[in-house]
């Protein structure tokens, strides 16, 4: 058994939205697994993913982690009751838990079922990038921001039974996301809102922002990739990989 084990997320956030998909329940019954394994001895730590997706649309700003968690989607739903799980194996067993929470993690090797992919994909091979709600703002974060705080959590005393975010603690609102990404691109682009890429109103989470404050106390963590500096890393490496992506179909 590994001394320190990480509970990653998964990348099918659109599945979730459909009522027939069963994966909101397979998250759950991993999560009952892989904390039941930790619940041994030589287990050092357990590290479990959460999201910022379980917030909700923010109820004030910046999010901390005492902000209430709220399921509006079966994704964000699944992984509440995921955290949930871990917490109580925590509190029963003495399971050594860490649960940290990435907002909108982004960069090189990202599915296309993510909005930045999604945009830098289409940008790159046509003239119109088609989004859905182009009003919500996000806090994306790097992904070498946030490895860096799986190591840090991994390592760290005093961090069992903790819940901490890791976000940039900046937002932008994804049309503006979009309009910046075509402006690194270079191209003329125009972007437009697609009906089928809305989320349905009661489920769009309108605002996350991170506040990182737990993560520098507790691990010593802050950003340090600008998002201009990441979107053009991921930019270049979307632009050397397109033949892993389909710009022209709705990811799902």
């Amino acid at each position: 058994m590994p001394d320190r084990l990480s509970s990653w997320s998964n990348d099918f956030y659109p599945l979730f939205i459909r009522p027939s998909s069963g994966d909101s329940r397979d998250q759950c019954v991993r999560h009952f697994e892989r904390a039941g394994s930790c619940a041994k001895p030589d287990v050092g730590r357990l590290v479990h993913t959460s999201t910022s997706e379980v917030y909700g649309t923010a109820q004030y700003v910046p999010i901390d982690e005492k902000h209430p968690l709220q399921g509006q989607s079966p994704y964000s739903a699944s992984k509440i009751g995921a955290d949930r799980i871990v917490e109580s194996y925590w509190r029963t067993f003495g399971t050594p838990v860490t649960t940290l929470r990435p907002f909108n993690t982004y960069g090189p090797r990202q599915s296309a079922r993510a909005v930045i992919p999604t945009i830098t994909t289409q940008a790159l091979v046509g003239d119109e990038v088609r989004l859905g709600n182009l009003h919500p703002a996000r806090d994306f974060t790097f992904i070498t921001d946030i490895v860096i705080a799986f190591i840090g959590v991994a390592e760290a005393e005093g961090v069992i039974g903790q819940e901490i975010n890791v976000g940039s603690g900046s937002e932008i609102s994804i049309g503006d996301l979009a309009q910046k990404i075509v402006t690194l691109i270079g191209r003329p682009v125009t972007i437009s809102v697609e009906d089928q890429r809305m989320r349905p109103p009661l489920s769009e989470v309108e605002r996350l922002l991170a506040d990182n404050r737990k993560a520098k106390q507790f691990i010593g963590w802050s950003p340090q990739v600008d998002l201009d500096v990441g979107l053009t890393q991921t930019i270049d490496w979307v632009k050397e990989h397109l033949d892993l992506y389909q710009p022209e179909v709705y990811q799902i």
